[in-house]
């Protein structure tokens, strides 16, 4: 993230909910500041903020925006939302009549 701005703001919230609802206690979220940490631009490979970038499990992926798109998020991050989990499975055969 870059300082205090709205749209890193919004991530840092959107990431944070997602992690809770998908992955309680399931996690580590570490929000560095690019301007406090500026090594970390180089060694990350960061060119735009703000990004998240997933290190385990692999592959690395890097997220680039305000993460609202809550679906295309745990899509990228490989996450299988807790409501489809907790979804009953539907019958594959109907009924003849």
């Amino acid at each position: 993230m870059t300082g205090t701005t709205p749209r890193s703001a919004r991530a840092i919230r959107n990431i944070r909910a997602i992690c809770e609802e998908n992955l309680p206690g399931r996690y580590d979220l570490e929000v560095i500041d690019i301007y406090q940490h500026p090594a970390t631009v180089q060694a990350e490979q960061i060119i735009v903020t703000p990004t998240l970038v997933k290190q385990f499990p692999l592959p690395i992926r890097k997220l680039i925006g305000d993460l609202s798109d809550t679906e295309r998020v745990l899509a990228g991050l490989d996450i299988v939302p807790t409501a489809i989990l907790a979804k009953p499975p539907e019958h594959e055969h109907a009924a003849l009549k």
